[in-house]
Parts: C-alpha cells; sequence; structure tokens
C-alpha cells in the first residue's frame, strides 16, 4: 500500500486551519476576498514547508505579493515594503536553494542543514543592520506601530534568510514573526473588526510554524540516520 504524502496530523493542522480562516471570513466580514485567498494560500504554504517541499516556497511569493497589497490598505508600510521587497525576492532565493539541493534526488524533500558557527555573527549584524534601516524608513513613512512593525522586519528578515540556509530555525523565526503579526493586526481590528479574521490567520500561521520546526527536526534526524548527515550550508 502506497504511503500518504500527508500524515493524519498534518491533514488535521491544515484542515482546522482552513475551517477557522473561513468562518472567521464570513463572521468578520473581512476586507475582501483577496484575504481570503491570501490567508487560504499561506496556510497551504506552510504545511508544505513543514514537509521541506519547495513547493512551499513558490506559494510563499505568491502569498507575500497579496499580504504586501492588504498591508497597504491599514497603512501598514512596514508589512507592505517587507513582504514585497525583502520576503518575496528571499523566497525567490530560497526556492532555487531548495531546488538546488533535494534529498537524495527527491525534489519534494530538501536536504536540511546546520548554519556553521563563523556564520551567526554574520546573521545577527546583518539582522541588526537591516532593523535599524527599516526603522528609519519606516519611520519616514509615518507607519502605524512603528516599533511591532519594525520587530516584525527583524524576525521576517531572519526568517527567510534562515530558510535560503535550510535550516530548521527558520520556521521559529517565522513562528516570532506571526507572533508580532499577531499584535500588530489586533491593535488593527480595534478601530475595524474585519481585521479580525487576519488575526486568526496569523494564530494558524503560529500552529503551523511551531509543527513546521518540530516536523523539520524530525526529518533531520532521519536524513542523518539515513546515512546522509545533514551538510553544513555553504
Amino acid at each position: 500500500m502506497k504511503k500518504r504524502y500527508f500524515t493524519p496530523t498534518e491533514i488535521a493542522i491544515w484542515s482546522v486551519s482552513v475551517v477557522l480562516i473561513v468562518l472567521s471570513y464570513l463572521l468578520f466580514k473581512s476586507g475582501g476576498l483577496l484575504s481570503l485567498i491570501a490567508s487560504l494560500i499561506g496556510v497551504t504554504s506552510l504545511i508544505l514547508n513543514a514537509k521541506g517541499n519547495p513547493l512551499g516556497q513558490v506559494l510563499v511569493i505568491i502569498f507575500s505579493l497579496l499580504y504586501g497589497i492588504i498591508s497597504f490598505t491599514f497603512a501598514y508600510y512596514g508589512e507592505m515594503i517587507t513582504y514585497l521587497c525583502m520576503t518575496a525576492p528571499m523566497a525567490v532565493i530560497a526556492l532555487i536553494s531548495w531546488l538546488r539541493h533535494p534529498y537524495n534526488g527527491n525534489r519534494s524533500e530538501v536536504e536540511i542543514c546546520c548554519v556553521k558557527r563563523r556564520e551567526y555573527p554574520i546573521i545577527i549584524l546583518l539582522t541588526i543592520a537591516v532593523t535599524v534601516a527599516f526603522y528609519f524608513i519606516l519611520a519616514a513613512l509615518d507607519t502605524a506601530n512603528l516599533l511591532p512593525s519594525t520587530i516584525s522586519v527583524t524576525t521576517s528578515f531572519l526568517a527567510v534568510l534562515l530558510t535560503y540556509k535550510r535550516s530548521p530555525a527558520f520556521a521559529l523565526a517565522y513562528a516570532a514573526n506571526d507572533i508580532v503579526l499577531i499584535v500588530l493586526w489586533s491593535i488593527a481590528s480595534f478601530s475595524d473588526t474585519s481585521y479580525i479574521s487576519v488575526v486568526v490567520c496569523f494564530l494558524c500561521f503560529l500552529l503551523n510554524d511551531i509543527y513546521g520546526y518540530i516536523n523539520w527536526r524530525c526529518i533531520q534526524r532521519r536524513q542523518q540516520s539515513g546515512g546522509n548527515a545533514a551538510k553544513v550550508a555553504a
């Protein structure tokens, strides 16, 4: 009997996420169909990313474009710039990296890596530099909720960079970003209840990213035990 690609747990997580997103969209009359489509694409990308499937990165690119447009409608210029000018382009780079490093020739599973110790200072310095630069850019644009918007840039940059490096820690960075976005859109929902649906969306994202980290660690152990130890990222 052929083994199913998605486990019962993954199907359950995706199904619950979809149901919650659709219900919140209907109940709180969200900003439009675009918001619903973006949310469904986003949550689907996460379950594929949790499997290490490059198709997940394709959906991340699409989600980033849609989310950037949605962010613009609420003057969250930090989110708009982050996703359109950073997350989307780096997702393209990450996609290329994942496609170039399939595990044992399996195009639907990326070979998981570890980050070199000497790379940590570089990652930290790059993250700080991007954070500082975006703080002044967002301030100049009179971005709503400047501090959390800047923190969102920090976590987003770290997440996409670790995604490119094929490190399991990318999911933790995205989980941190989800928490920041839950705060951001919760603030927005005080003045417009339609944005509650976006809050629910990122709550679902948080669940998926936590699972993604756990599953990547499991995949990493399986790949290592299979005689193909995870290589250090170049």
